[in-house]
């Protein structure tokens, strides 16, 4: 009797042994399905529970080489916490983490619906999140808990499928769940920086964009020595004109096809307190002269285009050795927001601090890689002027870094009557007043499916000005009219807030609020886009007419206008 005593005593602390030891440990792996369908080019999603934690990860996607910046992700989920910790890590060894308790997460409401899902049964909750529909359906039958996306909100059991609005899975394809020998937890040893979930989010996505600081609060005003430069030095900002229009020769990054580029561009007044015509361009070096001669060595050793009435206009139209400046963004400054924010007080109304232009620019990539000299431009004659900054954002439309065997692209920068050096003699576009803009053009061998981008704003700041009077813009190939346009915002009273000193009329009405020709005080013009698919290679001409305001005593019209020809070689 004593020995049988002795046995059970001995089976029961072995039997506890066993518990202590061994566990339930799992690895599940899901898929996304869409509309009934596997999303292949998703990678799979997976989880992994042991001792009362989790930890959520996606296979790295299948690429030759990975884009820099990209970030290595995990959830931890620690179940005696109850904390989620989300991790992304980089290549450069920077780690970050976020962290939400569970009392932050989603309330899942359950329901009676039951489902089979890998032989187990599963029960359903579900929630609203963003107006998104959420089911999940879990299990409290396979011993372990675990979600592969546990910020929906947790669930004791094991989470076998995620439905959102009904046609878009995230569901179990493999479940090995087995009794081991207990292992350590699967959460990390350590965490790295901690920051909130949307600082994460932000650096995350900052770290996959490449961005190239041109202009940083550069000051843009009249008043500056000229400056005495020969070539151009990399890193360096050039005052020209008084000091409105800077220059600068920055290194840009090349990048594979489906990077898209954009410039950003902040604004605001330092003094001046008017809506001044703004420009961002790329000055092209390619041929013989160059937009950088003249800024050198004066306007007058530009190619010259001559008018009707015989009134010349330096470095407007592409010749065979010579390029225009090529531009990126036409913007237009407000009515001297931040400065003179104080000087004005209007009810139900907060002036904003400054102005934002943001333009995508992927089709002008080739004159944005490598050493290239950048420009910006605001008219003014005001010793503040305005401050600004430029960057130049590439964002990937892909992991994979490698080269795309994308096509070879055409460009041929046409024209441009923006006048850049206006406050060191370029004269203003009025060429159209007796004549339209013609010039001469040759399409090369093998170019097709070409386009002109075409950017244009009419001036003119009284009553009878072009500024607020429409005017229909024709342009003509080889004397056939391509294209009829005639540019008109009456938008511009949703920018009122960027406006603090505009004139307030006696109708309630503001000055910025006026509908303008094809622009609006601070706003960005969009360029519009002249389809040419019957251009041949060979010579041609072409002509820009616009009917030209008379002048009222001093006050006159001008138009700004710039046009590339865009397409692809064979």
């Amino acid at each position: 009797m004593k020995i049988f005593c002795w046995s059970l005593l001995t089976l029961i602390l072995a039997s506890s042994a066993i518990a202590q030891d061994y566990s339930k440990q799992g690895t599940i792996s899901y898929k996304v399905l869409y509309n009934g369908k596997e999303r292949v080019d998703m990678p799979l999603l997976h989880v992994m529970y042991a001792k009362q934690s989790a930890k959520v990860w996606r296979d790295q996607p299948a690429v030759e080489q990975l884009i820099p910046g990209y970030a290595h992700e995990a959830t931890y989920v620690d179940y005696i916490k109850k904390e989620l910790i989300q991790m992304a890590s980089f290549d450069n060894g920077d780690v970050y983490n976020s962290s939400t308790g569970f009392d932050g997460l989603p309330t899942l409401e359950l329901t009676d619906k039951t489902r089979e899902i890998g032989g187990y049964n599963c029960k359903q909750a579900k929630t609203v999140i963003n107006s998104n529909h959420i089911e999940v359906w879990y299990t409290t039958e396979a011993g372990i808990e675990g979600s592969p996306q546990p910020h929906v909100g947790y669930v004791p059991g094991l989470v076998l499928s995620i439905v959102r609005n009904g046609n878009y899975e995230t569901l179990a394809t493999k479940i090995d769940i087995k009794r081991k020998k207990a292992k350590e937890s699967v959460l990390p040893a350590s965490i790295g920086q901690t920051v909130t979930k949307n600082e994460l989010g932000d650096i995350k996505r900052e770290k996959m964009i490449i961005t190239t600081r041109v202009f940083d609060d550069e000051q843009i005003c009249w008043g500056k020595d000229k400056m005495e430069v020969t070539e151009p030095v990399l890193d360096s900002v050039y005052h020209f004109a008084g000091g409105t229009l800077i220059v600068k020769k920055v290194k840009l990054p090349e990048t594979p096809d489906h990077y898209s580029v954009f410039a950003e561009i902040e604004q605001y007044s330092n003094g001046d307190a008017y809506d001044r015509t703004g420009s961002v361009f790329v000055i092209p070096t390619n041929q013989e002269q160059s937009f950088w001669d003249g800024l050198r060595d004066g306007m007058g050793t530009l190619p010259i285009y001559y008018d009707a009435d015989s009134l010349d206009y330096q470095g407007v139209v592409v010749t065979d050795n010579y390029e225009p400046v090529v531009e990126l963004v036409r913007f237009f400054t407000t009515f001297g927001v931040r400065h003179f924010n104080d000087r004005v007080k209007i009810k139900d109304i907060e002036w904003e601090d400054h102005s934002t232009y943001k333009q995508d620019i992927t089709e002008l990539k080739p004159y944005l890689e490598g050493e290239v000299l950048i420009g910006a431009f605001i008219g003014n004659y005001d010793r503040g002027g305005h401050k600004l900054s430029l960057d130049i954002k590439a964002y990937p439309g892909s992991f994979d870094w490698k080269e795309d065997a994308g096509k070879k692209q055409y460009m041929q920068p046409l024209f441009n009557t923006c006048n850049v050096m206006e406050m060191g003699g370029q004269r203003y576009g009025t060429m159209f007043k007796n004549d339209s803009l013609t010039l001469d053009f040759t399409v090369p061998e093998g170019a097709k499916n070409i386009k002109l981008r075409y950017i244009t704003t009419g001036h003119g700041g009284w009553g009878g000005g072009d500024e607020f009077n429409p005017k229909q813009n024709e342009i003509f190939i080889d004397g056939e009219r391509v294209f009829v346009y005639t540019p008109w915002r009456t938008d511009c009273a949703a920018y009122r807030k960027h406006n603090p000193v505009s004139g307030n009329f006696w109708n309630g009405i503001s000055s910025s609020d006026l509908s303008r020709s094809g622009w609006c005080p601070g706003t960005a013009t969009n360029p519009e886009y002249v389809e040419l698919p019957d251009l041949k290679p060979g010579r041609h001409q072409l002509k820009v007419a616009i009917p030209l305001g008379e002048r009222a005593g001093t006050s006159f019209s001008a138009w700004n206008i710039s046009g590339i020809l865009i397409g692809e070689f064979e």
